[in-house]
């Protein structure tokens, strides 16, 4: 039991100094296979295929993002419930969110939000994926008004040394 618990916390330890990729991936991955493999339900089985995706798609890694994306987009294309299908644009928009594809995400939580209009957990994350395309802009504009400023003025230098 000890050992258990120092394994426990050095999984922690190791997760915060950058150290292990995502604790409990490991053991989501031995559930999927070990649920695809026995005799295990097919709920069980996509259960813990979500499980590991919610993993993946918050790890540190862009690899294991990627890995995530790539089984939830395979898993959407299966009919499920309504609100499978939501957790599951849910976290494939947390995922490209994640990546830096900010406008897929936020047509993939609208998509949630079609499913249920009020669900807060996608209101946030819309609202944070519009912060940072605004945020994203108003660099955008000053990295451009600074070039084109730059631009100008050496024009100007340039005309000026020229008289």
């Amino acid at each position: 039991m000890d050992s258990k618990m120092a394994n426990f916390f050095d999984s922690i330890g190791s997760f915060f100094s950058g150290g292990d990729k995502i604790p409990g991936a490991t053991e989501c991955e031995k559930e999927v296979r070990s649920a695809t493999e026995g005799d295990s339900s097919e709920d069980q089985k996509k259960e813990s295929i979500m499980r590991l995706s919610w993993a993946l798609v918050h790890s540190r890694q862009a690899e294991d993002i990627q890995r995530g994306i790539a089984m939830l987009e395979a898993s959407l294309a299966s009919s499920s419930p309504p609100l499978q299908d939501r957790e599951k644009l849910y976290l494939l928009a947390v995922g490209y969110y994640r990546t830096g594809d900010y406008s897929r995400s936020r047509q993939l939580v609208e998509r949630c939000l079609e499913v249920q209009p009020d669900w807060r957990q996608a209101l946030a994350l819309k609202k944070t994926i519009e912060d940072k395309i605004a945020k994203d802009g108003v660099i955008g504009i000053g990295i451009t008004a600074t070039a084109v400023g730059l631009i100008a003025g050496g024009i100007a230098a340039a005309l000026a040394r020229k008289k």
